[in-house]
Parts: structure tokens; sequence; C-alpha cells
């Protein structure tokens, strides 16, 4: 059998041969830098949502109980808002939460928001609506913080857990007291019962 010819008649040494599999190459080469930016592309930015409102005000008990615990608020000067009455001037209750009726989710959850941050005092009350399962104590956490302008990190105000028990009782959690420049006022934080179910106009 005949070796292969390392040159044809003419004396070329596979010029031919190297010049495709350079070809090749330089295809493979251009085909990885087209596809490299694909591959990985750039994180795109989270996008970070500041919370709506100047004031907010989130409860939370524990999820999958068939019990519904009832936040309401007062601004000064408006009426209160809860379930009832979601709207006023300054708040709005952005979610009423009945437990485990009607509730896909399994989240013991209720939030309200202010708009604006009218100076005087603020009322935080909650209010033990149902409980079916006739749990001797419901643990509930209150949270409540401010925002003085759209510029402004949120600022915890108070955190609190409370032990509610008793269908139909209501109680005072916080109250506390901002300035006319939408700042909260040190050491005015107190509990001194004030209605706001009952006395919803």
């Amino acid at each position: 059998m005949r070796e292969m010819e390392l040159f044809d008649e003419d004396g070329n040494d596979g010029t031919v041969f190297r010049d495709v599999i350079m070809l090749a190459l330089l295809g493979f080469v251009t085909i990885v830098v087209l596809l490299l930016p694909h591959l990985n592309p750039p994180a795109k930015a989270v996008e970070t949502t500041a919370p709506p409102g100047n004031i907010v005000v989130e409860i939370r008990w524990p999820d999958d109980i068939d019990v519904d615990v009832d936040l309401w608020v007062e601004a000064p000067g408006d009426k209160p808002v809860g379930y009832s009455n979601k709207g006023g001037r300054t708040f709005n209750l952005l979610r009423d939460d009945l437990g485990v009726t009607s509730d896909i989710t399994g989240l013991n959850y209720e939030v309200a928001f202010s708009r604006g941050t009218p100076a005087g005092e603020y009322t935080i009350n909650l209010h033990l609506y149902r409980n079916a399962q006739k749990i001797p104590s419901i643990p509930v956490m209150v949270a409540a913080s401010l925002k003085p302008d759209a510029n402004a990190q949120m600022v915890p105000i108070a955190n609190k857990k409370v032990e509610m028990s008793r269908e139909g009782e209501e109680r005072t959690i916080i109250r506390f007291s901002i300035d006319g420049g939408g700042n909260f006022i040190p050491g005015s934080i107190n509990t001194l019962q004030r209605m706001l179910r009952s006395a919803k106009r």
C-alpha cells in the first residue's frame, strides 16, 4: 500500500489542508465569542421597593389557626380605621385577615399604612373578633415604624408581643406622638386604654 504523500506533484506541502483547519478553528472561536455573553448574562439590578406610607403598623399571629385578630389605628383628628372602615384621611387598612377563612396563604397578618404624619397622638389597638378554636392565649406581634419623609429609612417606633384570649376583647397596645416635623417624640409611648372599634364614627 502506497504511503500518503506529504507533497503533491507541484511540491505544495498541504497548505489547503492547513487553511481549512484554520478556517474551521476561526469559525469555532467566533461562535464561542458570540455565545459567551448569553451563557452568563449580567445580573439585573434588583428593584427594591420602599414600603408605601409614612407610618406602617403590622400585626402577626400564629399561622394556620382559626383566629381573627383585627388591627385598629387612629391618627390625630381622624376617624378610627379597621375592618369595618378601611380608610380615613391618614390611614388605610391594606389587609384584613380573617384567620383560616378565605385565606389561601395560611399567613395571619394585617397591615395599615399612613399618608403623611400629622402632628399629634396615634393609637394602635387590637380586637379579638373571633376565636373559633377557643385558644386560651393567642400571641400577637405588633410593630410600628415611621418614615418621616420620602428619602428617609423606616425607623422602628415600637415592637410588642401581647397575648389575646377573650373573644370581643379590645386592647390599646401602643399610643405615641409625632411632632410638627413628622418625627417621633421620644418618651411619648403609653398604653392608656382608648376604644377605637366601638368609637368609630
